[in-house]
């Protein structure tokens, strides 16, 4: 190649705040930068892009299980690399205190997943895996339309789970839903017997989550030791059970809330793309919704004059209306100058409920 034709790379940084299990399978990592690689390769043969993009990954422990000081020092290590843009963090706990870092000391935009409006800001946007104002709505809807008059509440002792139950008491006002009992869990997995039996003394109709997910873990061998087998909600944690074996038991018989619905043709025609290029069709949330980040984050570096960190958020701000592949039909994306969140429609999310058998997923309801 001459001299001419060459140019470094534009750097993504990609910051992953939890630590994946032993044993997560290789080939699930595909799923997370292999989709980014996709997209971006396919923007490079285009030609929407003239130089190619590399993503550097950084995989820390941040909290329920870790500290935000590891996930603030993986972002500033990511900017001394010279990534124009970050995606990441994605847990609400850690992206809270890394977006005033961000604002205070490193000036490079961000895009995350996770589900809190205080992520939002000058240099952060979000394509929210579910937002802790908006799932409780949805819950307090999925309990009305299936003629629960009643429900109980765990609630994982954490930011995420303070946000979530303010948000659902006043939506089952609205639906009006009493809340009979509310119980509060660690939001690590740790014994949750005692809470699980004053919710069945307190003969609710139906029982919601409230949490990040780890909390979820020993909730159903509790409901078995009582034989009790309630209607059972949670939120987008619902989208953990991707990560490993366990999470995939803890949430088996839950309905919950979920950004993969198969009625999405852009989404299908996605994963037809990816079939051909990695051999494999993952169905389910994570590379669908990794398409829509690289989508936006690919449209932002062809758009970004100069290519800066600057010059990538005011890109950012600039797109609209581009079709979602994750959500149900019809979901767009969007930003602007104070619009810090990008998907559009309340179809961004859709209820999934896990069978009992862990077989199959499959679609409750769309909002």
């Amino acid at each position: 190649m001459s001299y001419e034709s060459s140019a470094e790379p534009i750097k993504l940084g990609y910051l992953f705040d939890f630590k994946l299990p032993p044993g997560f399978p290789e080939e699930n990592r595909q799923d997370l930068t292999g989709t980014f690689e996709l997209v971006f390769a396919q923007a490079l043969e285009s030609g929407l892009i003239d130089r190619p993009v590399e993503i550097v990954f950084k995989e820390v422990e941040g909290l329920p299980k870790g500290t935000v000081k590891a996930v603030i020092d993986a972002y500033g290590e990511l900017v001394d690399e010279g990534c124009l843009a970050v995606f990441g963090p994605a847990i609400t706990d850690n992206a809270v205190p890394v977006r005033e870092a961000i604002e205070a000391r490193f000036h490079v935009p961000a895009i995350s997943v996770c589900g809190t409006d205080d992520w939002l800001g000058e240099w952060t946007f979000a394509l929210p895996q579910g937002s802790m104002t908006d799932e409780p709505v949805f819950w307090a809807s999925l309990l009305a339309r299936q003629g629960h008059k009643t429900v109980g509440a765990m609630i994982e002792q954490s930011l995420i789970g303070e946000s979530y139950i303010r948000h659902f008491r006043k939506a089952c006002r609205a639906e009006g839903i009493r809340i009979v009992r509310e119980e509060f869990i660690a939001q690590t997995a740790q014994d949750v017997g005692e809470a699980v039996s004053r919710l069945h003394d307190a003969k609710p109709d139906a029982l919601v989550h409230c949490g990040f997910g780890f909390g979820v873990v020993h909730v159903n061998p509790a409901l078995a030791a009582l034989g009790w087998d309630p209607p059972r909600f949670m939120g987008t944690a619902f989208q953990n059970a991707w990560v490993n074996p366990v999470m995939w038991q803890a949430i088996l018989g839950w309905t919950g809330l979920d950004q993969y619905d198969e009625g999405n043709e852009l989404g299908q025609r996605f994963l037809d793309e990816f079939e051909k290029a990695f051999g494999r069709r993952p169905e389910y949330c994570v590379p669908v919704v990794n398409r829509d980040l690289a989508t936006v984050l690919v449209q932002a570096f062809a758009d970004a004059h100069p290519l800066t960190p600057r010059g990538v958020k005011e890109a950012l701000e600039r797109i609209k209306m581009l079709p979602a592949a994750s959500g149900s039909p019809g979901t767009r994306l969007s930003f602007g100058k104070w619009t810090r969140r990008g998907w559009m429609g309340a179809g961004y999310l859709v209820a999934r409920r896990l069978d009992a058998d862990g077989r199959n997923s499959h679609l409750v309801d769309r909002f």
